[in-house]
């Protein structure tokens, strides 16, 4: 298994929604308004110094699925480019409760 985690601008999220749906992602858990800051996309720190926030997606997926998601996420970082700060990271999920 391999969780997937992607973190973007709320501005974007239904474009993500919609390409790891388009990829077979059916479970996810969201974290819906996280703060931090970017290389490219400068802080989200939704406050009115620093406006906006970025949304956190989990996805635990099987091995074979995971490069679909990936590669899913990467056409959507291309399509809005790289401001909007589409970040995709995938990590081994060693063991699974329930």
């Amino acid at each position: 298994m391999k969780m997937i985690m992607a973190v973007y601008n709320v501005a974007v999220d239904d474009d993500v929604m919609e390409a790891v749906a388009a990829a077979g992602v059916c479970c996810f858990t969201k974290f819906p308004r996280a703060l931090g800051k970017g290389k490219r996309s400068g802080p989200r720190l939704d406050n009115h110094v620093w406006p906006g926030a970025n949304s956190v997606t989990l996805m635990v997926v099987p091995d074979e699925k995971a490069p679909a998601v990936m590669a899913a996420l990467g056409r959507l970082r291309e399509s809005v480019g790289a401001t909007e700060g589409v970040k995709a990271f995938l990590l081994n999920v060693e063991q699974q409760l329930g």
